[in-house]
């Protein structure tokens, strides 16, 4: 059995964490942090785990992390960098849920998020972890940073296309929109019931933490920079993102085909039907991310006018694909296990 700990239990990607571990077949939970709820049962916080995880909450400076096979930071960012060191030392792998070593570039890092960089040296060992990307990389990883839910939904949706070359790399459009989940279990005015619920905007049109991390794996991809206008949007629900992808077309093929051939093997891409809308509810609860490929007319339609605009919708839960369900993914490819161990909960519906 793998012994796995979490490092930040009381949040949404913690919670989640919490769900997906206490019914995987391979991993026995040791350890779950909380500085605020230390010494209180997980199940008297969360009754939905009654009878599933009889672990306490334990100060993190307490908790026995250096005896865990793999320990998940679900903290916010800035934690895991200062903590990683100590872990990677004592021969503990590492999945990381928060930003702190998404992005290659530190000072570009530090650009985005306003402080130092605890452990620059760290950055370079970890492994990014989308798995249908870096899946080899992946197995032998010692630290995995986990790739963000927007990242996760526009990096699947846009990849089949920027490997075949076959879109503008300088003109690329991500429209996403994501439930209140996606920014943590926290109380702020915009998140609050009344002032989300009924309402629809944009954010970070200014500029998104995200947007640096996305670009980062489409360049990978297309071998060069990438010119991405990337726009978030907050909808009035609980978990889901749907990103609505634009790209010029520069070379004819079928696309449809492109990428049914591209996630062919992946058990956690479903591409759908031509003319398929994926909604979020589809997703809900399931580390699934669901594509459909799109090109609409132009000019009124004419059959016969040229159509040089390709739509791709992809839809993921933020909480799962996004961010705990991914986590799991990774951590299964570390240790050898099946990819779909502990992940095969079909979408919840209603």
């Amino acid at each position: 059995m793998i012994k796995a700990g979490i490092v930040g239990g009381t949040g949404y990607t913690g919670i989640e964490l919490l769900r997906l571990l206490s019914q995987h077949p391979q991993v026995e939970l040791t350890a779950i942090t909380s500085r605020q709820e230390a010494g209180k049962a997980v199940s008297a916080m969360f009754p939905s785990l009654r009878g599933r995880v009889s672990l306490a909450f334990s100060h993190p400076d307490k908790a026995p992390l250096a005896g865990c096979d793999v320990v998940f930071f679900a903290t916010p960012n800035g934690v895991a960098m200062g903590e990683a060191r100590a872990l990677v030392d004592a021969g503990v792998r590492i999945v990381d849920i928060s930003a702190d070593f998404r992005i290659k570039d530190v000072a570009e890092w530090e650009r985005w998020y306003k402080v130092k960089h605890a452990a620059p040296e760290l950055v370079a060992q970890a492994v990014y972890g989308l798995c249908e990307v870096n899946r080899d990389q992946i197995r032998g990883a010692r630290l995995v940073a986990n790739p963000g839910c927007y990242p996760t939904a526009v990096q699947l949706g846009l990849l089949p296309l920027i490997e075949a070359g076959a879109v503008d790399f300088d003109h690329l459009i991500a429209d996403a929109k994501s439930g209140v989940s996606g920014a943590g279990r926290k109380l702020e005015q915009n998140l609050m019931y009344a002032e989300a619920s009924d309402n629809f905007a944009a954010y970070g049109v200014g500029g998104h933490r995200h947007w640096p991390e996305i670009r980062q794996g489409l360049a990978q991809a297309a071998g060069r920079e990438v010119g991405l206008v990337f726009i978030p949007h907050l909808t009035p629900m609980i978990r889901g993102i749907h990103a609505t992808l634009y790209g010029r077309i520069t070379k004819e093929m079928d696309f449809q085909a492109l990428f049914e051939a591209r996630y062919a093997k992946e058990p956690f891409v479903d591409v759908m039907p031509a003319g398929s809308h994926p909604d979020t509810r589809s997703t809900r609860a399931a580390n699934v991310c669901r594509i459909a490929v799109h090109r609409p007319p132009e000019h009124g339609g004419t059959q016969g006018q040229r159509r040089d605009t390709l739509v791709v919708l992809s839809v993921i839960d933020n909480l799962m694909k996004g961010a705990s369900g991914q986590a799991v993914q990774n951590m299964n490819l570390m240790f050898g296990l099946p990819e779909i161990a502990g992940l095969e909960q079909a979408a919840v519906v209603p």
